[in-house]
């Protein structure tokens, strides 16, 4: 009996691609060009299974497309699967898998790096120096705010939440304070339970997002949002760029009403708003938050392990739907 078929949508880190290679009749991605969604309609009818990204569209139009699918299961690298219609792919049939866990130190280490970018103001004062307009050391120059006391919000008290609430705490001596839709803890750290978001945003320096996108989250911080959060406060987001009213911050950022941001992901990647690239208190990434070497290979490690055991007939690994 030969391998399963498995098309994978992207360019994957070499070890992993290597393992796939070893367990399936694998069709890879050398050049690493996206997948149209004509492209995945097809995918879906001649693969046993599929390893995608959350770049991959998912919609219920392309799971339920006629003509025979061949596709069992879709392990999605990535924690997030707002990619993914699951309730189409339930009522196909169709068995769902992530990457929880694997990717928690590297997204919140980058929120930590963000969070610093935005409160010291690096973004801005490298463009200035890179100018070639910084003339010289001047001690009112380039303030930032400093986290010692200060209050990070977490919205989202998840892995990545909690791993980013404890780098804050234990790493920079701040306060911290939370939001979630269910309860959370303990922690081996003192953490301040909210059940009202814009009670968070109100008494918290520095917010952070970690929760997913789509669905009744999408739009979570709004106008409304923006103008309860502190003045002068810091808004990070490193989990789903849909979380986020874009034009709204941006006027924020632009009259003062918030003191800076920063970005890993956007609503419409690869697209990103002008008026938020013409800001100088804006730091903005390409959604990089699980970019190590490390993390990108346990990342597909698990998607790997996940197909090997569903057409092995075992437990699979981390089962979505």
């Amino acid at each position: 009996m030969s391998p399963p078929r498995i098309i994978v949508t992207r360019k994957l880190p070499k070890p992993v691609e290597d393992r796939l290679r070893d367990s399936f009749i694998v069709a890879l991605n050398p050049d690493d060009t996206p997948f149209t969604s004509d492209r995945l309609t097809l995918a879906l009818k001649h693969a046993d299974g599929m390893l995608c990204t959350v770049t991959d569209l998912f919609d219920e139009e392309i799971l339920s497309a006629e003509g025979r699918r061949r596709t069992r299961i879709i392990a999605n690298f990535g924690v997030g699967v707002n990619n993914i219609d699951l309730d189409a792919a339930e009522a196909q049939g169709l068995t769902i898998t992530n990457t929880p866990d694997v990717l928690t130190d590297a997204t919140a280490d980058l929120a930590m790096a963000l969070i610093l970018a935005a409160t010291r103001r690096m973004t801005e004062s490298e463009a200035i120096l890179r100018r070639g307009e910084w003339k010289q050391f001047a001690p009112t120059g380039f303030l930032g705010t400093g986290l010692q006391g200060k209050t990070l919000g977490i919205v989202g008290m998840g892995r990545i939440g909690e791993a980013t609430a404890r780098r804050a705490h234990f790493g920079f001596g701040m306060k911290i304070a939370y939001h979630s839709r269910s309860p959370k803890g303990p922690f081996d750290f003192p953490a301040d339970g909210l059940t009202s978001l814009k009670r968070l945003l109100a008494v918290s320096d520095v917010v952070s997002l970690h929760l997913p996108g789509g669905g009744s989250n999408s739009g979570l911080i709004s106008a409304e949002e923006l103008a309860a959060m502190k003045p002068g406060a810091y808004l990070v987001n490193t989990a789903r760029g849909d979380l986020v009213n874009e034009a709204a911050l941006a006027h924020a950022l632009r009259e003062g009403r918030l003191a800076g941001a920063g970005l890993d992901v956007f609503a419409e990647e690869p697209h990103v708003p002008e008026a938020l690239l013409t800001l100088p208190n804006v730091t903005l990434l390409p959604h990089i938050g699980s970019a190590t070497v490390e993390t990108r290979t346990a990342m597909g490690m698990l998607a790997v392990d996940n197909l090997e055991a569903f057409f092995d007939g075992r437990e699979l690994p981390s089962k979505v739907v």
